[in-house]
Order: C-alpha cells, then structure tokens, then sequence
C-alpha cells in the first residue's frame, strides 16, 4: 500500500522510551499517524545520534526533541507543534498552541511539568549524576 506522503521528508521523533507516559503517548501518536511522515527514535539505544545533533543525554530526557524536515532540531513545545501538525485530530491543537500568548503559557507549563517528571525517574536522575562526573 502506498501512502500519500511519499516523497514527504521525514520528521525524526526523539522520545525518552524509558518512561512509561512518554511511550504511551509516542505509541498513540505511532498509531494514529501516516506512513512516511515519523522516524521514531528512542533515546536509551540512540546516544551516539543525539551526540551528532549536539544534544545532550539530560536535555533529550528532559524534553522532547524532532529534527524537523528541514534538519532543525526543535525541543519541548516546538517540537510538539512539529509532531501534532501531522497528526489528524491534532492539526487544530498546533495551530491553537501555536498562537503568542497560549504558546507562551504552554511552554511554561511543558517545562514545569518536564522538570517534574525528570526529578521523579531513577534513569534521569542517574543520567544527571553521571552528567554532572563528566564535568
């Protein structure tokens, strides 16, 4: 079967597949999703990838990060954004998040909330430690 998307260029999709919210969502975005459009990648087995891209294991763990189709790398609400403007059901929420002022708002709460998450699993944590040796 083909897909309408071919010749589409792919969107690379880095999420933090130890963690089990994290997963489930990328799992419903997998399945609702169109051939063609994602290169899902999971962190824990990909380092060496996000180190070509200049990011760094806490940072990739800590927010969600897509190299766009142009090869932009694009982290936390962006990267949503770039994500949800694929999906069916989830065009009208990247332009509404996209709008100034809910932009703004979004970010603030996508980044209290990846905080927060981060603090709370053992792998972070460990990454941060081992992070925090390097230095």
């Amino acid at each position: 079967m083909h897909s309408s998307n071919e010749g589409a260029l792919m969107i690379t999709v880095f999420y933090d597949d130890r963690c089990r919210l994290c997963s489930k969502e990328i799992a419903f975005y997998q399945k609702i999703s169109a051939d063609g459009y994602f290169c899902w990648v999971g962190i824990s087995s990909n380092q060496e990838t996000l180190e070509r891209l200049n990011i760094s294991l806490v940072d990739a763990l800590m927010y969600l990060h897509v190299k766009d189709s142009n090869g932009s790398v694009l982290k936390g609400v962006n990267a949503f954004i770039t994500i949800w403007r694929r999906l069916p059901y989830f065009r009208w929420l990247s332009f509404v998040i996209s709008l100034p002022i809910i932009f703004h708002l979004s970010s603030l709460f996508y980044t209290v909330f990846a905080k927060y998450r981060f603090a709370r699993l053992p792998h972070c944590q460990t990454a941060l430690t081992v992070n925090n040796r390097k230095l």
